[in-house]
């Protein structure tokens, strides 16, 4: 197996953090190669500008499509690797509590949420007047700043250590990563990067009212998810074999044996329930997170 055929293998099997990082990374590749060959033989043709986010309005209605391809759009080096070292960390810790549809659909509302904040200020504020015809935003900063405040309000008291703070004061918790954030972009707007700052506090805007919403019970992104995972399905080669195998095995069972299987998945449902009553979610192994997941599946999906 070469190195492209491992790298198309681990894209399928990984989880949707190595499909994100995988393609902000081939994007960013993509540019720099193409940006060499486009200097060598003097091709004008502005790429970056045609995924970047414009802060003109007149100019956004003739480049929608970068409301989405601006945070997959990196250029400098160390800009992607800061970006995909959180998007690992903070997505990691995200889904130790909640499935990867949810990442996903987080990752693409915090940065159309950051997008929609950096246009809206840099059309608002007069501040911005001067730089609003020629301002443009790229980076996957706002989806992932989404990912790391819906963490922390979901669990504040998750500890994490950093590099130096953590060697002087110890372990950080969550929530002071995503208060210390806030407070950053916040002051930082009178800086050289407005527009990073003013989408950074969009996407984390975002993340707040989408968890306020979860931890309620109300998953506002649900239909988003649903459309996001059918249209993945549409480039995933479907295993035949393996379909007419669990249908069969279905229509096979005797009344006996469905009965038993039914009546064992509401015990353990039952037993999964009391103990989140007892010690709450997050007391839940990974296993009876997955069953609790897939039985949701289940009964939102009667057909599957």
């Amino acid at each position: 197996m070469n190195i492209l055929d491992e790298i198309k293998s681990s894209f399928k099997s990984g989880s949707i953090i190595t499909r994100l990082i995988y393609t902000n990374l081939f994007i960013f590749i993509l540019i720099r190669l193409l940006s060499v060959v486009f200097y060598l033989f003097k091709i004008d043709l502005p790429l970056l500008e045609w995924l970047a986010l414009p802060s003109d309005i007149s100019l956004l209605i003739t480049r929608p499509w970068t409301l989405i391809t601006y945070m997959f759009v990196h250029y400098d080096f160390l800009h992607i690797l800061f970006n995909l070292l959180c998007l690992y960390w903070f997505g990691k810790i995200f889904l130790m509590y909640f499935d990867e549809r949810k990442l996903l659909s987080l990752y693409f509302l915090g940065g159309i949420a950051g997008g929609i904040f950096y246009i809206l200020a840099f059309n608002i504020f007069p501040a911005f007047a001067e730089i609003s015809k020629v301002s443009s935003l790229i980076g996957a900063s706002a989806s992932i700043i989404a990912i790391l405040i819906a963490a922390a309000i979901y669990a504040p008291n998750f500890s994490v250590n950093l590099l130096l703070i953590s060697s002087i004061f110890g372990p950080v918790k969550l929530i002071w990563i995503a208060v210390f954030s806030i407070l950053i972009y916040i002051v930082s707007i009178t800086g050289v990067n407005p527009g990073g700052n003013i989408a950074h506090i969009g996407g984390a805007i975002w993340g707040m009212i989408y968890m306020s919403g979860l931890k309620r019970g109300k998953d506002i992104t649900l239909r988003f998810n649903n459309f996001l995972y059918n249209f993945s399905n549409i480039f995933k080669r479907r295993s035949k074999l393996r379909v007419s195998h669990n249908k069969n095995t279905t229509r096979n069972m005797s009344d006996w044996e469905y009965n038993k299987t039914k009546k064992a998945e509401r015990q353990n449902i039952n037993e999964i329930l009391d103990k989140i009553g007892k010690s709450g979610y997050d007391s839940l192994s990974k296993s009876e997170k997955e069953f609790l997941f897939k039985m949701g599946n289940k009964k939102n999906n009667p057909g599957n």
